[in-house]
């Protein structure tokens, strides 16, 4: 063995695995006892294995960059105290190393020798300090004779002990491991760390971006009396001061829309909404979603505004818009992006003309010819239409594209189309096979509103739990008159899923999972 430091941390092989996630039931794994009972020792001793402090002067990654010009076998006389997590230990004979990793993965390695630490601190050393510990260093600053810039500690300290060990990299660890344990998985992988980071610049991105465009950012309530704004289950829960059921709301818009009527004219928000449905591969019940509304535009200038948006991420946070993506591939989104009509797509796709005057019988016929069982979740010819588009195009949809004019009856909040009958004036965005945003010339008229809010009440009454709700006070805002205006919406889980090629779980940092069995 060397004493260059391990990149990952790793495990003796009868560690504790977390391949599988364990039940919380039960005895401790030996590894926990043993270093149980060494928490007891010393403190018995006197020693605190969870110091509130420990005189840290500097970071690895500043030793990192301030030592790279070291040269094997070269010492300099600065001392430098740092600290961080034990990822590789070899700690036998009057000679021991150990590397420690900050919170981004980079490490440094540390060297214990008799002659600088004394015989008692190395045994201490070798008998106290397991990986997954966190420890303070202090030293001189070194290159190792086989040129590994080190730490060559005159003192150490125990800065807090760690009951578990860390994972057993030579395996790997499963995604239902990594989704439960995220904290594990942040340890292990560089990809979870990066992932952080990159969700972290994209949303600085957006921000600057929608700053740039001189909108305003505000915030909305989470907690509603009606769930509106979209087409979808909500979460209900109960307000005790009020007495009143309460809904965790599934959309910004109708908020954002009155904040619009007060005047502010270009205004968004990023945030969380919660819809009590489905959990796959690009749906989670607990999402980050952006809404933006822009007075004096339509659904063209808001596509073009989302085009921007998606590419300034890409440029400010991977320097490109070719992005590279999971499995390696390279993916675009630079230059402008393709448009198409969802029904001129289905019929091209179909072979036959398809418009939104087709009956709701021939529309169910062409779905059977397809395999696709529509008859209880489509109750209306628009909803059916987008039904086979989604199988038959949208699913197939790989370059990022533009796909415009939706049926009126799955449209309620969006303006009827100015020049073609039946449609709105919505477009939704695919990239990669799904769909990442939604964007309408908004519906303004006050009294065309209403009847649309009726249309889905009768939906709702009629059993449909994603119909919207009649909602009054959002009504009565409109009356004080909207401007002609565009609006969008974005998953922001999904843009991170569209720029890196990851499922949503990976992309959303501690996604809701099912309780494992044996929890309460």
């Amino acid at each position: 063995m060397t004493d260059t430091p391990s990149p990952l941390p790793s495990a003796p092989d009868d560690a504790e695995g977390v391949d599988a996630v364990e039940l919380e039931l039960g005895a401790d794994p030996e590894q926990v006892r043993v270093r149980k009972d060494k928490r007891e020792r010393l403190l018995a001793d006197g020693v605190e294995p969870y110091p509130v402090e420990v005189p840290v002067t500097t970071t690895i990654a500043a030793v990192r960059a301030g030592y790279a010009h070291l040269e094997q076998g070269e010492e300099t006389d600065d001392v430098v105290g740092v600290a961080g997590r034990v990822v590789h230990l070899r700690n036998t004979g009057k000679l021991c190393f150990v590397s420690i990793a900050d919170g981004s993965g980079t490490t440094l390695q540390a060297m214990l020798s008799l002659a600088e630490v004394g015989e008692e601190r190395l045994a201490a050393f070798k008998t106290d300090i397991d990986l997954g510990d966190f420890l303070f260093v202090s030293g001189r600053v070194i290159s190792s004779r086989r040129g590994e810039l080190s730490v060559m500690a005159t003192s150490w300290t125990l800065a807090s002990k760690a009951l578990r060990p860390l994972p057993t990299l030579h395996k790997e660890t499963s995604e239902e491991t990594r989704v439960r344990r995220r904290y594990l998985d942040l340890i292990a992988r560089p990809d979870a760390r990066d992932m952080v980071r990159i969700r972290a610049g994209v949303m600085r991105s957006l921000r600057e971006s929608f700053h740039a465009r001189d909108y305003v950012e505000v915030e909305t309530p989470t907690l509603q009396t009606l769930a509106g704004g979209a087409a979808a289950r909500p979460f209900v829960t109960h307000m005790n001061a009020f007495d009143v059921d309460l809904y965790l709301r599934i959309a910004t818009e109708l908020f954002l829309k009155q904040a619009v009527v007060g005047g502010v004219d270009r205004v968004y928000e990023i945030g969380r909404n919660f819809r009590n449905e489905g959990v796959d591969s690009s749906h989670s019940p607990e999402f980050s979603a952006m809404e933006a509304y822009e007075a004096w535009t339509d659904y063209d200038g808001i596509a073009a505004m989302t085009q921007g948006l998606v590419q300034e991420a890409a440029q400010n946070v991977f320097g490109t818009t070719t992005v590279t993506l999971a499995d390696g591939t390279p993916y675009e989104v630079g230059g402008e992006w393709a448009q198409i009509s969802l029904y001129d797509s289905v019929s091209h796709a179909l072979g036959e003309e398809i418009t939104p005057e087709v009956p709701l019988a021939d529309l169910h016929r062409h779905a059977e010819k397809l395999g696709l069982d529509v008859s209880g979740k489509a109750p209306t010819p628009g909803k059916v239409a987008e039904e086979l588009f989604e199988h038959l195009v949208g699913d197939h949809l790989v370059a990022p594209t533009f796909v415009r004019d939706f049926p009126v009856d799955t449209s309620p909040l969006t303006r009827a189309h100015r020049s073609k009958p039946g449609v709105t004036e919505k477009w939704d965005l695919y990239i990669r096979g799904f769909e990442l945003a939604t964007g309408y010339s908004e519906l303004i008229d006050p009294v065309v509103q209403r009847e649309r809010f009726e249309a889905q009440a009768l939906l709702a009454a009629a059993g449909d739990p994603e119909a919207m709700l009649l909602d009054e006070d959002f009504l009565r805002a409109v009356e004080h008159a909207l401007p002609p205006m565009g609006g969008m919406g974005m998953g922001v889980d999904r843009l991170l899923m569209a720029l890196t090629g990851r499922g949503i779980r990976e992309t959303i940092l501690f996604p809701l999972v099912k309780p494992s069995a044996g929890r309460a």
